[in-house]
């Protein structure tokens, strides 16, 4: 059986990526098994994160993130078992008050086959790491936004759950967002590139979540509660 996120995950400079990543965020996270984080520390973490992510898309969606932002954890439990029901609560959460209530829930179908592609993804077992996982659903899901319509948002947060349920950042505390809000215009570069499908673009692209991860990892609030 093919394994095409798997082979994503061995293109030249992707595996290096994503130990770096991981070694960042291990360094914040050390004794995770062990440790007990208060709870304060993940709702500034995901406050932080769900701004940074707002900023992107601009002011309307900012209440929208904080509301989901206060669900992402719960949400990260259905995000690979049942991903249809968990991005229409996320849609849910980040629209009301910005789109119609007829809307809220419904992520725009404009392309269809993209959406199913997404909820694919999330469902089919893999062996890559969470890391190449995340950034291909955020990438997927981030082509779908137009203005208007907090795509952007959604996607991101869909990204920070596929790690927090994958157990990169258990407890939300990786202020993932904003390493993608870090790198201005680039972002929107590196997701042009995705979307020429090259494997060039692609790897760019996932090079660029890893170095989100790890600039959200140096932010975490653990850093300057435990001096690391």
């Amino acid at each position: 059986m093919t394994d095409p996120l798997l082979d994503l995950s061995r293109v030249e400079g992707v595996p290096s990526a994503v130990a770096a990543a991981r070694a960042a965020v291990d360094a914040v996270l050390r004794d995770r098994g062990a440790r007990v984080v208060p709870a304060e520390m993940s709702a500034r973490a995901l406050l932080a994160s769900a701004r940074a992510s707002a900023a992107m898309e601009g002011s309307p969606w900012e209440p929208g993130a904080i509301r989901l932002s206060t669900e992402l954890i719960e949400l990260a439990g259905m995000i690979r078992s049942t991903p249809a029901r968990a991005i229409a609560r996320a849609h849910a959460l980040l629209a009301r008050g910005v789109l119609d209530d007829a809307a809220l829930g419904r992520v725009p179908a404009e392309d269809p086959a993209r959406v199913q592609g997404v909820l694919d993804l999330l469902t089919t077992r893999t062996a890559a790491p969470a890391l190449v996982v995340a950034a291909v659903a955020h990438a997927e899901l981030a082509l779908l936004a137009k203005p208007g319509n907090g795509m952007g948002v959604l996607a991101r947060a869909v990204e920070h759950m596929v790690l927090v349920q994958a157990g990169v950042d258990p407890r939300a505390v990786l202020v993932v967002a904003e390493g993608h809000r870090a790198v201005g215009p680039a972002y929107a570069q590196r997701l042009a590139g995705y979307a020429t499908g090259s494997v060039v673009g692609v790897r760019e692209w996932i090079l660029h979540c890893a170095q989100a991860l790890t600039h959200g990892a140096e932010l975490s609030p653990l850093m300057g509660a435990t001096g690391n």
